[in-house]
């Protein structure tokens, strides 16, 4: 039987641009360059997706968050991260564990950047390392997850 699980990777505002936005902080590679390397890196299934709207982020963390084949959810929220208490809601009430992730070292950066509010309701936070933060925040779900 074909294993239908999978993590959702869900991206925040302005990921879209990366490989064109600051990229000294963020890189050259972009979000579809991400996502491929994931896909071949990755023993799981993925399923992608970006989104500059924090209500459309909202809705995929529930459609996902109770989905019986979710394994977990690695976010990237971009600014969100530091000001969207909706956000933090809407990861504390569904049932799959959430990663925060981010390419950059937020607490290198701007003081605002240092504060997350989506950290205290996800199982844990990668930063700092690039396109390998997404590859260690998945590795941690799929060691996380519960083995049938």
């Amino acid at each position: 039987m074909e294993d239908t699980r999978y993590i959702l990777v869900l991206n925040g505002p302005n990921l879209n641009l990366l490989g064109r936005r600051k990229p000294e902080v963020y890189g050259r590679e972009t979000l579809a360059d991400i996502n491929e390397w994931l896909d071949n890196e990755s023993s799981c299934r993925l399923v992608h997706e970006q989104r500059n709207s924090e209500g459309e982020l909202i809705d995929l963390i529930h459609e996902n968050g109770f989905a019986a084949d979710c394994i977990g959810i690695v976010l990237n929220a971009g600014a969100y991260t530091h000001y969207s208490y909706a956000l933090a809601d809407a990861i504390e009430a569904v049932e799959v564990p959430v990663v925060e992730v981010h390419i950059s070292n937020i607490f290198a950066r701007e003081g605002f950047r240092s504060k997350s509010v989506i950290a205290p309701v996800c199982i844990g936070s990668i930063s700092g390392f690039g396109r390998e933060s997404y590859r260690l925040a998945i590795k941690a779900l799929t060691d996380y997850a519960p083995k049938d």
